[in-house]
């Protein structure tokens, strides 16, 4: 797996591909995490699938981005669709967790056009936005000016304060390491917490995905619901929910899991998208 960097719209865009044959899957994380949440998942798929996975501007990312650079959810949202064009990526299964699944909506109803199929794995839906404690906390927290807003987010060096519910305590059972990389960014770097700050304040809109998910119906094509059954941050009926609102929806549960998935159980989450990708391509 090589590390890229692409120049976007909106500024500089870090990447992980894989390269090779097989399946191409598009990989995104939520607010506050980077590519590396996919580490452990791609190296389970990567033998017979195309694996990239974008770091995106949501609070982690390495690049600070334009000043006029849109950074609510629909505007990286676009970022993401350019990413595709611009790597001239076809027939692509969109994967998404955590916030990175309301990405994956908002594409799904915005034609999609490069975008064979999705997975959505634990994510935010409906009125789950921001998502439990955990995003409510964190949205409140970007109203502050970027000095206070990285100084809010210093506390988050102590593990003990990251495994509380209104941190990552709810998000992973596992990856406290990986949620310790992630907040550095936006503690070293000023340009970081600026953007991070206007991500967070763009994404108070909590009608944006009841009004996707009344359009959800449309999307004909194959679709993946994973989801955790112990989530306490992405109501399981919502995964339920949302398999029922796809025409083509099938769902998987998965046991010892939080919302993070591919850092909780990387290899079943692997086992179910493979299983997505052959069976897609079969029909």
């Amino acid at each position: 797996m090589t590390t890229e960097e692409i120049e976007l719209s909106a500024g500089t865009v870090a990447y992980r591909d894989t390269g090779g044959d097989g399946p191409v899957l598009v990989l995104l994380h939520g607010l506050m995490m980077d590519a590396s949440l996919w580490d452990e998942t791609i190296t389970e798929l990567a033998a017979d699938h195309r694996c990239v996975a974008p770091t995106l501007p949501l609070g982690a990312h390495r690049h600070g981005m334009r000043a006029d650079a849109d950074l609510s959810l629909p505007g990286v949202a676009r970022l993401v669709a350019e990413f595709l064009d611009r790597l001239d990526l076809r027939d692509v299964v969109l994967v998404g967790n955590d916030t990175g699944g309301a990405l994956v909506q908002l594409m799904m109803v915005d034609g999609a056009a490069r975008v064979a199929g999705v997975v959505l794995v634990s994510c935010d839906a409906f009125d789950n936005f921001p998502p439990g404690l955990t995003g409510r906390t964190l949205v409140l927290s970007g109203r502050l000016p970027p000095r206070l807003f990285g100084m809010f987010m210093q506390q988050m060096r102590l593990r003990p304060l990251r495994r509380t519910p209104v941190a990552f305590g709810w998000l992973t059972l596992r990856g406290d390491a990986a949620t310790a990389r992630w907040i550095r960014p936006v503690l070293e770097r000023p340009e970081i917490r600026r953007d991070a700050v206007r991500t967070l304040r763009a994404a108070a809109d909590t009608g944006l995905l009841l009004a996707a998910a009344e359009r959800l119906p449309r999307f004909d094509r194959p679709a993946l619901v994973v989801w955790a059954r112990g989530d306490r941050v992405m109501p399981p009926e919502h995964g339920r929910r949302l398999a029922a609102l796809l025409p083509r929806g099938r769902l998987v549960e998965i046991d010892d899991s939080y919302t993070l998935v591919p850092l909780d159980r990387p290899t079943e989450l692997a086992r179910a998208i493979r299983q997505f990708t052959r069976s897609s391509a079969a029909t």
